[in-house]
Formats: structure tokens, sequence, C-alpha cells
């Protein structure tokens, strides 16, 4: 028999690692090509990873809940056909990542939504002096070691730092985060084989130079962890306390990203956001009247529909409005076509997928692909590419009863809408003071892009499809 290796690929655009969330398959079970093995999170989205080949599990490299690298191998299994054997790992059933990183690459790399992986070796250089072994738990492939204790808690014991003069030995990701923490990899006790630097080290390190006096607590993965973000407590005890004054929560997965892309975009597009308040009365009658049409039958109607459709009516009379900010080359890139982005709440954050050629849809079209951008996100199977090239985005923050806010940029697009609750307050109308269905928008633009006046025209348009829905057929 021969025991081929399927490597994490790279299912995402210059992603570099993703959490095993759930295995599909167990050691002994039979895969056929294109079965999927196990759910992983990148930093974009939860995606379902199928085998490339027929055999029989025959080992899970690593649990559920572990972050790994691209192309480092996460399943092995028994085929009966191949040009070389690789080296049988051992009796467990999660070998030592050395283990499984040394074994013979398997025949072919799978490519998933579009991209695929680079050959590499991940083969480690030998070091003059290994850091100490640490036992790991379990067999697994992420030992867990404490960090360094400082001088005033003697109950923990002082781990020996690396050689001096030595460069540490650590992934390019790994490296990245040490920088962003600020940490100083020479001083971090590594736990990795050969004396490899982990991300768990890093963060134990910046762990304890936040908090000297306490260490993280040790916890085994869950065996099927939730998709929402793990809370972990800072605690010198090896469980969590209940009394605990405060709980950390690792940032990773779709809320690290967005946690980057945000930061980047407000510091880097010069924000600015205009308001409008305005009677969306009609808009709400002709929602109703669209439910009832025997011709919509079937397609789900709602408010955001028909702001929507006045979204893209408003970018047709102020085309301007959708574009980019091309840094590199000092342009400004007109673009032709609308990919409407709709912003979405998930369990694992938020996320931003958008509709491609939404200017081209008709209402019915419209409504179909807000469904299914909606269900597909509720199911966390939104794909990378679903949330790439986006131009314009619609955030729908009265859903939570608020009447506004100011909605930060999505990076690379010109403008966003956010808009609030639609509540029935006194209005005058026609003279009179009367019981109206009211809202207000928030439009956030790249100043860039879009000066003070176009951006009033683009919302005011908005505004006035939505008080006179009419003219979704008159301007369009």
């Amino acid at each position: 028999m021969t025991i081929r290796e399927f490597k994490m690929p790279d299912v995402g655009e210059g992603l570099t690692e993703a959490e095993i969330l759930k295995w599909y398959v167990q050691p002994g079970d039979t895969v056929t090509d294109g079965q999927v093995v196990c759910e992983v999170e990148t930093a974009k989205a939860a995606v379902e990873l199928p085998i490339p080949f027929d055999g029989v599990v025959h080992a899970l490299l690593f649990e559920e809940g572990t972050t790994v690298d691209v192309g480092q191998v996460i399943i092995s299994v028994q085929t009966g056909s191949g040009e070389a054997a690789a080296a049988p790992a051992p009796a467990q059933e999660i070998p030592a990542p050395a283990e499984a990183e040394e074994a013979a690459p398997a025949a072919r790399q799978p490519v998933l939504v579009g991209y695929g992986v680079s050959e590499s070796s991940t083969k480690r250089r030998p070091r003059k002096a290994p850091a100490p072994a640490v036992a790991a738990q379990n067999g697994t492939a992420a030992p867990v070691a404490a960090a360094p204790a400082a001088p005033a808690a003697p109950a923990v014991p002082a781990v020996p730092a690396q050689p001096t003069g030595e460069r540490p030995l650590a992934k390019p990701p790994v490296r990245k985060l040490a920088k962003d923490l600020g940490i100083d990899l020479a001083s971090v006790v590594p736990t990795g084989d050969g004396g490899v630097v982990t991300r768990e080290d890093v963060h134990a390190a910046a762990a304890a130079a936040i908090a000297p006096q306490t260490v993280p607590a040790a916890a085994a993965p869950a065996a099927a962890p939730a998709p929402a973000a793990e809370a972990v407590a800072v605690s010198a005890a090896p469980a969590a306390d209940a009394s605990a004054r405060e709980t950390r929560i690792p940032v990773k997965g779709v809320r690290k990203v967005t946690a980057q892309a945000m930061v980047g975009s407000a510091f880097t597009a010069p924000h600015v956001t205009e308001f409008i308040t305005l009677d969306v009365t009609r808009t709400m009658k002709l929602v109703q009247e669209l439910k009832d049409d025997p011709d919509l039958a079937g397609l789900r109607i709602n408010p955001l529909l028909l702001i929507a459709k006045a979204v893209l009516v408003a970018i047709r009379r102020n085309p301007d409005v959708n574009a980019s900010w091309d840094e590199a080359a000092q342009e400004i890139v007109l673009k032709h076509y609308v990919n409407l982005g709709i912003a979405a709440a998930t369990p694992r954050g938020l996320i931003v997928p958008n509709i491609k050629d939404a200017h081209a849809k008709t209402l019915g079209e419209l409504s179909e692909s807000l469904s299914s951008l909606v269900a597909t996100a509720r199911d966390g199977k939104t794909s990378p590419a679903d949330m790439q090239n986006g131009t314009i985005t619609i955030t729908n923050v009265g859903v939570f009863g608020v009447d506004t806010g100011t909605p930060i940029l999505n990076p690379g697009e010109s403008a966003i809408l956010a808009v609030g609750a639609i509540k029935l307050q006194p209005w005058v109308h026609k003279g009179k003071v009367k019981p109206r269905q009211v809202t207000t928008l928030a439009l956030s633009f790249d100043h860039r892009l879009i000066d003070g006046e176009l951006g009033s025209k683009f919302l005011a348009d908005i505004a006035a499809v939505l008080e006179h829905p009419r003219r979704l057929v008159t301007w369009s």
C-alpha cells in the first residue's frame, strides 16, 4: 500500500493559514476522489476541502480547532497506487508535524476556488543546539507551552531562552505576527520541533509582556468547536476561573481580516459621511403590492430589495461615484459595472459578499441574488470569490433597531450606504402632520474619488427614488 498525503491548499488569494473547523472522516474510513473530508476557516470564509484521490484514511495530522499553515500535510491516505511510498507515520492517530512534513510529497497538488499551492520543501534546517523537547499533549501536533515566568512568580518554572547569537527559526507568518505584536523572536522560547518558534510561543510571550504575573490557561481543543470566536481566560490556574475579571478572545479568521481591513480603510481613504432623513411610506406600500403580485410569486420581496434598486438607479445617474483609487498609478479607475456589496453579520464575523453585475439584473433576478447571498452567508459557505471586486456596499443597520451610523468603507470601494430602521413617526405630509414611515440614510464615501457635490447628489437621488418609487421606472 502507498501512503499519500494531502496538504493544506491555498483556498484564497494570498492566504497563508487556515483553521480546521471539523473533520468529516476518521482513520480507517474509506474516501473517494472529490469527497469532502474537512471544513476549514480562512481569514475570508469557511471552505470545505475535497480529497483528490481514493483510499483509506491513514491518519489525521491535526485536531479540530488547530490553525495550520498552507502547505502542511493535514491528512494521509492509504491508496493502492502511487509512484513512491511515503514514510509511514507512527502508530498514533495524530503524528508529530516534523514526521508529517518530511514525508514524500503528494502526486499532485489540489486546486480549489481557482488557486493552487506552490511547490516548496517543508524540511527544517538543523539547529546547532536544539531547544529542550516539549511533550505533546495526546500526540497532537501543537504542544502548548507556558510563558516565561516573571521573578515575582516562583510557582511558574522558568524555561531557558534561545542560545545567544542564533537567528530564531520561524515561518514568515510567525515572524510577521511577532513584528505586529512588537515581540523580539530572539527572546521567545521555542516549543516547535527542531527549536522552531510557533504562533503559540509568540502569543505566550505577548501575554507575558502584558501580564507577567499570569500565564494563559492550557485547555485541550473541543471535539467540535463552535464557529463563533472562542473565549480563552487568562489565569494562573489550569482551568478557567468563573470569577475571573477578564476574558481574552483570540482574534482570527474572518474577524481578524475584518479588523485589519477596517483599520487600513479608515486610515487610507479620507472618509466623508452625509445623512438624509426621508419619508418611505410609498416604498413600503410598493413592497406590499409587489408581494401580492403573482408575477413575483416565490421571490423574497422586502425593503432592502427596493433600496438596492434605488442605489443602482442613482449610480446610473451619477456614474462617477462607481470608481476606485489606484495608488500605484495615481489614477481613478471608473467602473462600468456594479458589484453591489451587502454587509452580512454571521457567527464568524462581518462579511461583505457582493452581487456581480447587479446593474444588469431585473428586479426578480436581483431578488434571487439577494436571497442566495443571504442564505449562503448564513450557512457560512460564502466563497472568497464572492467577496472580491466589490464597488459599492449597502449595510442595513436598521434590522438591529438602529437609526443610522457612520459606516467605514469596504477596502477598495468608493462608497457605503447605511440604512437605518424604518419607523412610524410624525411627518409633515401635504401641509399636515401625519404618521409616516420614516428612515435615515447615511452615505460614507472616499473624498479622493467623490467630492461633496457628487456625494450629495448621489445620496439625494437615492432618497428621491425611495420617496417616490415610480422613479424606478421614469429614471431607468
